[in-house]
């Protein structure tokens, strides 16, 4: 079986990580909410966060109809507290947050890799900045389209886990 939960009506906890916890991870949060919603529970989280969303993420959500109530920059090590959500899965979105040492999170979730160009990261015009944006959450939108399309109570966790490897491994054109 997947991950263990208590009741197959409870949704799976997923935690998105990243280094700042300003754009990637915090569109995945957003994409997975909507998806995956009933199924799955997301949040994202960052080794350094910058104590904001960055504004370019918070516009293009918006223009895409997602609430963005719930967007914050917060710390990875909140959800390795006591008290905090036990995760079923746990996806580093950027390559530098994947090589950091990762706090140990209660209930040994599923992990994956799903890097992620920073689009915060690019230089050049406005135009070119929030584009860099909108290919951001098209990849990952795709690479979740996938993640919950995974019959999750019928796969054992080695299927399980081989599968959202592979989704980090390719960066589809469409879902």
């Amino acid at each position: 079986m997947a991950p263990d939960t208590p009741h197959d009506d409870t949704p799976y906890n997923v935690l998105f990580l990243c280094t700042g916890n300003s754009a990637r991870s915090i569109l995945a949060e957003a994409i997975l909410n909507r998806e995956g919603q009933g199924r799955f529970k997301a949040w994202s989280a960052g080794s350094q966060p910058k104590g904001h969303p960055h504004p370019y993420a918070l516009d293009l959500l918006k223009k895409l109809n997602h609430d963005i109530g719930f967007a914050r920059s917060k710390s990875w090590s909140e959800f390795a507290d006591p008290g905090a959500p036990v995760m079923d899965f746990v996806f580093t979105v950027c390559d530098s947050a994947a090589a950091e040492v990762c706090p140990v999170w209660p209930g040994q979730p599923m992990s994956a890799h799903w890097g992620i160009p920073d689009p915060a990261a690019l230089e050049g015009s406005e135009a070119e900045k929030r584009q860099a944006f909108v290919e951001a959450y098209r990849l990952l939108f795709n690479r979740i389209s996938i993640f919950v399309s995974l019959p999750m109570r019928s796969l054992d966790k080695l299927s399980l886990q081989r599968r959202v490897e592979e989704i980090g491994r390719k960066l589809p054109d469409t879902a």
